[in-house]
């Protein structure tokens, strides 16, 4: 079976299992880091993932120094990238949007339409 692969990307650990607990039930392979830099070591060593859920206020590197560093990677430009925070003011322009904390339907919808 050929898996699509996610890679969730936030700091609360709860968070970061629900999202890769309800992801995997739907068939996606899914990959957890607790923090931009994480993610960055993680997506050379990754077939490419179908999508990015990632979280804005993180320690070590945010979400939106991640998002700058992967735009700044040919490879990775295109890979789309949904944004899970709280605070919907601080999001990058044009990127689709989950508030925390997303319902598992929302969550199972806006996957399905983005990845």
């Amino acid at each position: 079976m050929n898996q699509r692969t996610l890679l969730i990307v936030d700091d609360d650990a709860d968070m970061r299992e629900s999202l890769g607990d309800a992801l995997t039930d739907e068939g996606y392979r899914v990959v957890l880091a607790s923090n931009g830099r994480e993610a960055l070591g993680l997506l050379p060593t990754l077939k490419r993932p179908c999508g990015i859920i990632l979280d804005l206020t993180m320690p070590v590197m945010s979400g939106p120094a991640f998002y700058q560093a992967m735009q700044a990677t040919s490879a990775w430009t295109d890979i789309p990238v949904v944004i899970l925070t709280s605070d919907p003011s601080r999001v990058p322009s044009g990127l689709p949007v989950m508030k925390k904390t997303v319902g598992l339907e929302q969550l199972l919808t806006t996957v399905a339409a983005l990845f």
